[in-house]
C-alpha cells in the first residue's frame, strides 16, 4: 500500500462495505446547557444594607463610572461570575442579590418589580450612587425597565437581558424546557448555601411565582415613555420569552437597540459570556 496514491487509497476505503454506527446520544447544544459561572473575584466591598425592612446583600468591584448587575429570579449575585473581572476593569461594578434571594432577606411583603426597584434606589442612596449604568438579566431587567419608568433619572443606561413587559411574554412550554428545570434545581442548591433561612426555599418559589403570575403589566404606552437609552436583548433560543415580545419591547421604547445573542438561551451571559460581555460593553460604551 505505500506506492498506493493519497486518491486510490480514498477510491479503496470508499469501495469497502459501510461499517455500523454504534448507536450515540446526541450531543447537546450550548444553548440547550447551564455551564458554571467562574467564582466571583475578592470585592473590595460587601456586606449588608438596610432598605426597606430588609437586608441587601450587595458587593463592588473595581472603579469607574457605576456599573449595577442584577440577576435574574430564582437566582443570586455569583451567576455573574463571568461578566465581573471584564466589566470590573471600567467600571465600579455593584452586584445585588435582589430581596429574599442568595444571601439577602425578605419579610412579609409579596414580592413585586416596583418594590425590587426601589430597594436597588435605596441601596444606591446608601452607597452614594445618583445615577448609574445597570444590567439586568431577566427579573433583574424587568427591575431595569421598572426604575427606567419610575426613577429614570437614576439610570445612564439599561441593557435588558431576556425581559418581558407582561405575563403573556413569558413561553407557554417553559415547563417542558429540561434546561430551565435545571436551572430551577441548581438555584434550590444555591439558596439552602447561601440564604439565612435555607429551609423556606419551596415557599419562596411559590411566593415569586404569585408575582411572575400576575406582573408585570406595562402598556406600549408605558414602554413609549422610557427615555433613558435601553438596549432589549436575549439569546435566539431563549426557553423562557417569546422572541416576538422582544422585539415588541424593542419597537416600543423610544430608541431601543436590539440585540440577538445567536446560538444562547435564556442564560446566554453562562454559555456564551465572551458574546454577552461584548455586547453590553459595547452598548455602554456608545457603540
Amino acid at each position: 500500500m505505500r506506492g498506493m496514491t493519497r486518491r486510490g487509497l480514498a477510491f479503496s476505503l470508499a469501495a469497502l462495505p459501510p461499517l455500523a454506527a454504534a448507536p450515540r446520544a446526541r450531543a447537546e447544544a450550548v444553548w440547550e446547557t447551564l455551564p458554571t459561572p467562574l467564582p466571583l473575584p475578592k470585592p473590595a466591598t460587601s456586606g449588608w444594607a438596610q432598605v426597606n425592612g430588609i437586608r441587601l446583600w450587595y458587593a463592588e468591584f473595581g472603579k469607574g463610572a457605576p456599573l449595577i448587575l442584577l440577576h435574574g429570579g430564582l437566582g443570586n449575585s455569583n451567576y455573574w461570575g463571568d461578566q465581573v473581572p471584564a466589566f470590573a476593569r471600567r467600571y465600579r461594578v455593584i452586584v445585588i442579590d435582589s430581596r429574599g434571594h442568595g444571601r439577602s432577606t425578605r419579610d412579609a411583603q409579596p414580592f413585586g418589580y416596583d418594590l425590587m426597584a426601589a430597594d436597588v434606589v435605596a441601596l444606591m442612596d446608601a452607597l452614594g450612587i445618583g445615577k448609574a449604568a445597570l444590567v439586568g438579566w431577566s427579573d433583574g431587567a424587568i427591575i431595569g425597565l421598572d426604575i427606567a419608568l419610575h426613577h429614570p433619572e437614576r439610570l445612564s443606561r439599561l441593557f435588558a437581558f431576556a425581559a418581558n413587559a407582561d405575563p403573556s411574554g413569558v413561553r407557554e412550554d417553559l415547563g417542558q424546557s429540561a434546561n430551565f428545570n435545571r436551572f430551577i434545581a441548581k438555584a434550590g442548591d444555591d439558596y439552602r448555601r447561601l440564604s439565612s433561612t435555607p429551609g423556606d426555599y419551596e415557599a419562596f418559589v411559590v411566593a415569586i411565582s404569585k408575582m411572575w403570575a400576575t406582573e408585570p403589566n406595562w402598556t406600549a404606552a408605558d414602554l413609549a415613555s422610557i427615555r433613558v437609552p435601553t438596549a432589549i436583548a436575549d439569546g435566539d433560543h431563549d426557553e423562557a420569552i417569546k422572541r416576538a415580545h422582544t422585539e415588541m419591547l424593542a419597537r416600543e421604547i423610544p430608541g431601543a437597540k436590539l440585540i440577538i445573542l445567536p446560538g444562547a438561551s435564556h442564560f446566554a451571559m453562562l454559555q456564551t459570556p465572551n458574546a454577552f460581555n461584548r455586547a453590553v460593553l459595547g452598548f455602554l460604551a456608545g457603540h
